[in-house]
């Protein structure tokens, strides 16, 4: 069901949020304070309206604690996205997700209320670090300190054998959760028995240390 998002700082990170819940059919309401970005952005979300959201009754005018998440992706001034988290707070906001940019920040904005602290700029930072190292890997999810989700290109010399076959997970401890296809389409939790296709791409789960061992072999898939 589509849900209602405020996203508060119409900078690249928070357009793009903007959009990309826009366009997967959610209310969105974006808010910034500079008035230039408000018009440049009006089609990129459900409502854009120009806002300080360090006042407190300007957020609560807004009716803000009654959207499902709100999104502060305000730029470079800590000082004002530490604030708007605790009126957020204070309001009543369930969900609450902040853009930190560093790791002191987001420590704060967790012990003032954030339900969520994301690392945009560090994150894609080592994700491109990561498909720099390892050019087999198209792309990985960092779950937790120990699990991530990596998407493997299978080399041409495995069309054809099965999964089962291959035992990859009684190999190295990883399994395979989904393939994607070359049209695009997702098996999820595919049957042993699936013969490899050109051009699939296997998603598999494990355990970083195990997955960095894995990447490390020259050609990680038997």
């Amino acid at each position: 069901m589509p849900k209602q998002y405020a996203v508060i700082g119409l900078g690249r990170f928070g357009s793009a949020i903007a959009q990309a819940l826009y366009s997967a059919n959610n209310e969105v309401l974006g808010i910034d304070i500079n008035e230039d970005r408000i018009d440049e952005h009006q089609d990129i979300v459900s409502h854009a309206i120009i806002a300080d959201s360090t006042e407190e009754l300007s957020m609560r005018n807004i009716g803000i604690r009654n959207f499902d998440t709100v999104i502060v992706s305000i730029g470079d001034n800590m000082q004002a996205s530490i604030l708007t988290v605790v009126i957020l707070h204070e309001l009543g906001v369930k969900h609450i997700v902040a853009k930190a940019l560093n790791k002191h920040h987001g420590l704060v904005l967790s012990k003032v209320g954030a339900t969520e602290v994301v690392y945009p700029d560090r994150d894609m930072a080592l994700r491109i670090a990561h498909k720099l190292m390892t050019p087999n890997i198209i792309d990985y999810i960092e779950l937790s300190e120990e699990y991530s989700i990596e998407e493997v290109k299978i080399p041409d010399s495995l069309v054809g054998q099965s999964l089962i076959a291959l035992d990859i997970r009684a190999k190295y401890n990883v399994n395979i959760i989904a393939i994607r296809h070359a049209n695009g389409k997702m098996a999820i939790a595919p049957e042993p028995n699936y013969q490899l296709k050109l051009h699939d791409i296997i998603i598999v789960i494990g355990k970083n240390m195990i997955l960095n061992e894995w990447q490390s072999l020259n050609n990680p898939l038997p």
